[in-house]
């Protein structure tokens, strides 16, 4: 099908241009009003914005989430009236009243975009960077789109093929997580990927020159870049025409990510707060705000100023977007027809389904056997992928360690690489060494949607994901972390490695569901919990994160429990439980030891698995109870990490066998006796909760 733009012979009149004036009046009444903001790059930003928004994106403001649309990311977030008032001028639902409660409470415009609370918003931005990731993500992911529905078709021709727009200011490519997205997609050749830079040399603490001197231009060169740069108008101002002719070019460019350079003069044209840093995140002030008005024409009398001829010529982008989508919805009836086995699999998937059958392919483990939760894990992916063809992903590096490896013949590679096994639409993706950018990629690849994701690291490296795994959960998006060697019991890489803190830091972010499996049926469960977790039927996703073992643990029988993120393991026996230990992962089978200890001493113990914190406070009270019983106040709770998660649980007269310190290199088996981590040391810690417990 075509792809060529919405206006293919660029035209600027006088009233495009009164509509960007428009745009600039409404930014700095917008956070006047307020008292806060960002007024200065909305303001310098107007021209590209608009003619991406009104020129040449491929969108329909009557559909935001139209399969075939662009997308657009605005990594500098903080200029979110940049995006704010294109959608109130397209059409997207915005009206001046919202402008007007600008980042005010219940308002429809937040201080930075939020992916779910604005139609039109793709994704949430605000920490730099995070969006050049985001939309690399969503370019990989338009990617494998292609591959599973139309890997034939010619460049250009495939009602999947879209391009991802993005706009990115100095602070966002100061980020070394932009640095690592770019250096990926150079190498993955996104040529469906647009950059555009707002050179505008100022950042909060003024000049960038406090900062910053590199090229940036033979940086993304290096990178693998296609490469361009705009000059202004002798004025000062963005060249419309430029940019168009720019942005044109770099849609043409398939075979490379584009990345084109656009020197801006901040808060332009006002007299006196342009090329300032205070103009970065202040507002303008009436005198000045007035004085800009006069200049550009309008009434300094007045405000929020919007001409009707001005509105009316702006929501001309409804009837585009509709002409648009017609003309993609013929082409992409036209491929039904021609795939109607591929048009079922894409009708399953748009409905958030999966396939018939699906759960008969989870591998069972043989109870008693030692097997590590990672290896599980990759067996459980192994056998998923064969089913489950929306489901990829990979490892920064650590494949191998990770098992995250879905199809060992198929890497998601560009043509032209050497590599045995590399494809375009490959299963396998090799993320790099770039864990930060892997989990924001991942969390494009979820937005762009129609596929499923999951990537992989060791668990102490969650620490380099950790902004962009807290925003999966802001956004609530279905990705899984594969987090692996979880505790000391990866040994001899010493504390370097060796995750502490980890596990209590995670939980404690809203609406990241932690999973740490205490066997290989615990570990296959898990992944059907999550799997079924991201069907429509769940309504609002959320991100996972499992976190396995190095080292092989022993198998248990498979327990539906484990769904519910915490269930009765064993049972106490010779009358009612007297006392309860909790564990997670590798450390269950102390509590199962020291289970032993105690029934022989005549002490009835119940065993509660707790695989996932989050999943047994989703269930009713009742459950919980029956669990955890609350007549029973002497518990012991054991985690090879710090004990924040536990106290809650354990109570006054519980204690914690937990780990209050870093590792060390050792042996795994000597770090848990020298630490503590022993089924004596479970069973003393009951019997001193016993103790507590009946005073």
């Amino acid at each position: 099908m075509s792809t060529k733009p919405t206006t293919t012979d660029f035209e600027w009149t006088e009233l495009d241009q009164r509509a960007v004036d428009t745009v600039r009046v409404l930014a700095m009444d917008s956070v006047q009003k307020v008292g806060n903001g960002h007024p200065g790059t909305a303001m310098s930003l107007a021209p590209a914005a608009y003619v991406l928004f009104q020129k040449l994106m491929r969108h329909d403001p009557a559909d935001a989430d139209w399969t075939g649309r662009d997308r657009f990311v605005l990594s500098a977030g903080h200029s979110s009236l940049t995006l704010y008032i294109q959608l109130f001028l397209a059409g997207y639902g915005l009206e001046l009243d919202d402008l007007k409660s600008f980042r005010t409470w219940g308002s429809k415009t937040p201080g930075h975009p939020e992916y779910g609370h604005t139609t039109g918003v793709e994704t949430t931005t605000g920490p730099l960077g995070q969006g050049v990731a985001n939309a690399v993500g969503m370019a990989m992911a338009a990617r494998y789109e292609r591959g599973l529905f139309d890997p034939e078709a010619a460049p250009g021709t495939s009602p999947f093929d879209h391009t991802i727009y993005v706009i990115a200011g100095d602070g966002c490519l100061q980020e070394g997580i932009a640095a690592e997205a770019s250096s990926m997609a150079g190498h993955q050749k996104l040529g469906n990927l647009v950059l555009l830079w707002d050179d505008n040399h100022i950042s909060i603490e003024g000049d960038t020159e406090t900062a910053v001197s590199e090229d940036t231009l033979k940086r993304y060169e290096a990178y693998g870049w296609h490469v361009q740069r705009v000059e202004q108008l002798p004025n000062g101002d963005l060249d419309p025409a430029g940019l168009a002719k720019a942005l044109q070019a770099a849609k043409a460019e398939t075979e490379r990510p584009s990345f084109i350079a656009a020197r801006s003069i901040i808060a332009w044209p006002a007299p006196n707060a342009q090329n300032t840093e205070a103009a970065h995140g202040s507002a303008l002030g009436e005198t000045e705000i007035a004085a800009t008005k006069r200049v550009l024409g309008f009434d300094p009398e007045q405000t929020f100023e919007v001409a009707a001829e001005v509105l009316s010529h702006t929501r001309g982008a409804l009837d585009r977007g509709r002409e648009a989508k017609a003309e993609w919805e013929k082409a992409f009836a036209a491929w039904r027809t021609a795939n109607p086995e591929r048009a079922a699999e894409f009708d399953r998937i748009a409905a958030g389904e999966l396939p018939a059958g699906w759960e008969d392919h989870l591998p069972a483990f043989e109870t008693g056997k030692a097997v590590a939760t990672r290896a599980a894990s990759g067996k459980v992916l192994q056998a998923l992928g064969a089913v489950v063809p929306e489901l990829w992903g990979g490892s920064a590096d650590l494949a191998g360690s990770n098992n995250t490896t879905i199809d060992k013949t198929s890497s998601f590679l560009p043509k032209g690489n050497p590599l045995p096994g590399a494809d375009p639409y490959g299963r396998t993706v090799h993320f790099g060494i770039r864990e930060h950018s892997m989990a924001a990629e991942m969390n494009g690849i979820a937005l762009h949607g129609n596929t499923r994701i999951y990537g992989g690291t060791f668990l102490v490296f969650s620490d380099y994901m950790r902004n962009a795994v807290r925003l999966s959960a802001l956004m609530h998006l279905p990705v899984t972390y594969v987090w692996t060697h979880d505790s000391i019991g990866l040994g001899e890489d010493g504390p370097t490695h060796q995750p502490v803190e980890h596990l209590a830091s995670l939980r404690a972010i809203p609406g990241l569901n932690v999973v740490r499996p205490a066997d290989a049926n615990e570990t296959a469960l898990a992944w059907r919990e999550i799997m079924r977790r991201w069907t429509k039927e769940f309504g609002v996703g959320a991100p996972h994160g499992l976190a396995l073992t190095r080292q092989g643990v022993p198998t248990y029988e498979a327990n539906e429990g484990t769904a519910k993120g915490g269930y009765v393991r064993f049972e106490a026996e010779g009358g009612e439980a007297q006392v309860v230990l909790i564990a997670t992962g590798s450390e269950l089978q102390l509590a199962v030891a020291a289970r032993e200890q105690l029934q022989a001493e005549g002490v009835p113990t119940r065993v509660v698995s707790m695989p996932s914190v989050e999943w047994f406070e989703e269930q009713d009270q009742a459950y919980k109870d029956s669990v955890l019983p609350p007549s029973v106040k002497a518990r012991v709770a054991v985690e090879a990490g710090i004990g924040l998660t536990w106290h809650r649980y354990v109570g006054d007269a519980g204690r914690i066998i937990s780990l209050e310190h870093f590792g060390a290199s050792a042996d795994a088996k000597l770090l848990f006796r020298e630490y503590g981590f022993t089924p004596e040391a479970v069973a003393a810690a009951a019997r001193e909760s016993l103790t507590a417990a009946a005073r």
